[in-house]
C-alpha cells in the first residue's frame, strides 16, 4: 500500500501528540512486545516504538523487521523514535 505525502503528513500531526506504545531495550523483540505491537496497531492505526541501545544499523534492520512482520508502514523515524501506520477496521477515531 502506498501512503500520499499528505497521508504521511496527516499521520505524522497525530504521530507527534503520541507517547510510545513499547520500549525495546536489550532484550530486544520479545513474545510480550509483538503481542502488543499488535494489540495496538489493531486498536489506533498509529503507533510510536521507541527503540534503545540500537545503532544505527540495527535501528533499520528492526524497523524493516518489524514492518515486514506486522504489514505495517514506517512513516517516519527520528533518533530513537520510529511512527508506524497499518490500516485498521477496528481502530478508535479518536486515537487516529
Amino acid at each position: 500500500m502506498h501512503l500520499s505525502n499528505a497521508d504521511k503528513k496527516r499521520f505524522r500531526t497525530i504521530g507527534h501528540k503520541l507517547n510510545p506504545v513499547v520500549i525495546i531495550a536489550q532484550k530486544g523483540l520479545t513474545e510480550n512486545i509483538r503481542k502488543e505491537i499488535e494489540r495496538a496497531l489493531t486498536k489506533q492505526e498509529v503507533i510510536k516504538i521507541k527503540l534503545i541501545t540500537c545503532s544505527r544499523e540495527d535501528k533499520k534492520a528492526m524497523t524493516e523487521f518489524i514492518c515486514g512482520k506486522f504489514g505495517a508502514q514506517c512513516i517516519q523515524s527520528i533518533g530513537h523514535m520510529i511512527l508506524l501506520y497499518r490500516s485498521s477496521q477496528k481502530a478508535e477515531p479518536r486515537s487516529s
